[in-house]
């Protein structure tokens, strides 16, 4: 599903949603992009020894959903981050289904900047929230609203 919003289409309250399930291969996919190896990730004998005692997803794959969500959905197509703020607050493991949410919090015209608070669940825990801000494309002059 891809939504594009224009600055002037966005309101206060707006939300969109995305559920993604975590599989190894995403997990295995993330370190090798990143070249995050650590071992908590990719190996089931060291990590079976943490406090987790399971692999956990790397915690910027979580966060990456949200951009997911930001650059497909709200605000979608053309957004473009400028800050995000993230507060780790429990694992996330192969498996879990991360439930991504994202609302607008703040418009400034000026600039075009949207303000967002943003979070991701897995059974109604916070693993993850924190802030984004984006810059979002005005509407083009001499076009209608959609």
């Amino acid at each position: 599903m891809m939504n594009t919003y224009f600055f002037e289409d966005l309101s206060l309250g707006m939300h969109e949603t995305l559920m993604k399930t975590v599989m190894e291969s995403d997990v295995v996919g993330f370190a090798q992009l990143s070249g995050d190896e650590n071992p908590i990730h990719l190996s089931d004998v060291y990590a079976s020894k943490t406090r987790f005692g399971q692999r956990i997803a790397h915690g910027l794959y979580t966060a990456s959903l949200i951009s997911a969500v930001l650059g497909t959905r709200l605000p979608g197509p053309g957004a473009v981050y400028l800050s995000q703020s993230l507060n780790f607050k429990a694992a996330v493991k192969i498996g879990d289904v991360v439930v991504v949410k994202v609302s607008v919090t703040e418009l400034t015209e000026k600039g075009r900047r949207c303000r967002l608070y943003c979070e991701a669940l897995v059974d109604g825990q916070v693993v993850l929230d924190g802030e984004a801000i984006v810059m979002v494309p005005g509407r083009p002059k001499g076009s209608a609203e959609t």
